[in-house]
């Protein structure tokens, strides 16, 4: 560059020009790049309008609240500290404020021990390693999009938990603070859950799992009826790696894989919101079936439902399922737990326990993505 346009028309740049230019310049890009560090990890095209939320538009903590700190130390035990240490020079110094709802207090813990409470609240300490290592990957990929985000979806109204990011419930991700763990363990098992759970965040550390560059929706549950849901079939959008996907290890090793609860006829009217036709023997038809096997669509009497409706309405297990009916009861038989989307957690520890790792179990369950380090993306927004 050696000319710019003043108000007298153009003119050769003083040494001086060049220098001040040059500094202005320099300060741009830091904050260009800063501002870009902040916001690493964002996610989908339609949730662009999120990333432009400013710092002051995010809640803050209310004095009234209880707001606490936990951080790590060198022993591998933690501290707790009051409000206000936020150090946010990278996903390693991360905050993540969680509202603990039966405490209603909100807790804040750096972003690995979030997804160390995660993993140990989500899945059994016996699984395999390598299935710990996959459910601490798929936890931190969902804090840190939502994060990214700034998504406020499913937090409780009003100011209960204002100034937290998350809940620590399944609404979420099921969260338990480190002061709880040993609690939920046998005394003869602590030490080397304590261990295996370190392990597998430790060795997974700043690892999540992107499609075309993007962090996922790294949705997950419990046990799949030997396939996975594509997601459209369960939730209205089609997300190109919730792609419908072979699972047999189930069957074999999870205690949910089948079960049986049973409804008297009134009541199985009532909950189907059908009080008005609840006479009788129902008549019930299937009209079409998912990719993955389950009910997409049946008529109940005159009522047309989706299997999810009725999944949720009758509090089954899964939206795979049987019925019989005999005298003033109807019997539903499941098969699988949970919605079935995404990375089966029981099929996980079946993949593990053949030698599977961690990264191929994520891609098996997450078509077409690739497991990398966050600080990686930083770069790209």
């Amino acid at each position: 560059m050696k000319r710019m346009i003043g108000k007298g028309g153009r003119r050769k740049l003083r040494p001086a020009d060049v220098q001040w230019l040059t500094l202005f310049g320099i300060g741009i890009m830091l904050g260009i790049t800063l501002a870009a560090f902040k916001l690493s990890a964002s996610a989908l095209d339609e949730h662009r309008a999120h990333e432009r939320q400013t710092a002051s538009e995010q809640a803050a903590p209310s004095d009234e609240r209880t707001v606490t700190e936990v951080r790590d130390k060198p022993d591998g035990t933690q501290e707790t500290k009051g409000k206000g240490e936020d150090d946010r020079d990278g996903l390693e110094q991360t905050i993540v404020s969680v509202y603990l709802t039966k405490e209603k207090r909100i807790e804040r813990v750096p972003l690995e021990s979030y997804v160390r409470g995660v993993v140990a609240a989500e899945m059994p300490m016996d699984f395999e390693l390598e299935a710990l290592k996959a459910q601490a990957i798929a936890a931190r990929t969902y804090i840190v999009r939502r994060l990214a985000l700034h998504d406020s979806s499913g937090m409780p109204p009003g100011n209960e938990a204002k100034g937290a990011e998350v809940t620590d419930t399944v609404e979420h991700q099921v969260y338990v603070p480190f002061a709880e763990l040993a609690k939920r363990w046998p005394e003869d098992k602590r030490k080397s859950y304590s261990e295996k759970l370190k392990q597998a965040v430790e060795q997974t550390k700043g690892r999540i799992i992107t499609y075309d560059g993007e962090p996922i929706q790294a949705v997950f549950f419990s046990t799949s009826n030997g396939y996975t849901e594509n997601s459209e079939d369960y939730w209205a959008q089609e997300i190109p790696y919730l792609r419908s996907v072979s699972s047999p290890w189930d069957k074999e090793l999870s205690p949910r894989y089948k079960e049986t609860i049973r409804f008297d006829i009134t009541e199985f009217y009532q909950k189907l919101g059908l009080g008005d036709e609840g006479r009788g023997k129902p008549v019930i038809r299937v009209v079409n079936k998912t990719a993955g096997g389950r009910i997409g669509e049946l008529i109940v009497g005159k009522k047309r439902l989706t299997g999810r409706e009725v999944r949720e309405k009758l509090g089954l297990a899964s939206s795979q399922f049987i019925w019989t009916i005999k005298g003033d009861s109807i019997a539903f038989t499941t098969y699988g737990y949970g919605h079935g989307v995404g990375m089966s957690q029981w099929g996980a520890n079946g993949m593990a326990k053949a030698g599977v790792k961690a990264e191929d179990i994520l891609a098996h369950y997450y078509s077409g993505t690739k497991v990398e380090q966050a600080s990686k993306l930083s770069s790209r927004y």
